[in-house]
């Protein structure tokens, strides 16, 4: 497989939660590091996504990241 975004982190599936059309994924890493990414609930079941489920891989391509705390 080949995709140009570099910024990766392999984990674990620790959380999927479905919504009316699009759903969050979570992944663990081994550092206990998360993440969540938005994806259609179609992709959650072509991927066969499942909590407990290992060998899985977010991708991160963005061109704004944003974060804030008051």
């Amino acid at each position: 497989m080949k995709i140009s975004a570099r910024n990766k982190i392999k984990g674990t599936v620790v959380k999927i939660q479905e919504g009316a059309v699009n759903g969050h994924a979570t992944i663990e890493d081994e550092e206990g590091v998360r993440i969540s990414g938005s994806i259609t609930n179609e992709s959650i079941e072509a991927l066969g996504l499942k909590e407990g489920a290992v060998n899985a891989v977010a991708f991160i391509k963005a061109t704004d990241v944003m974060v804030a705390v008051d």
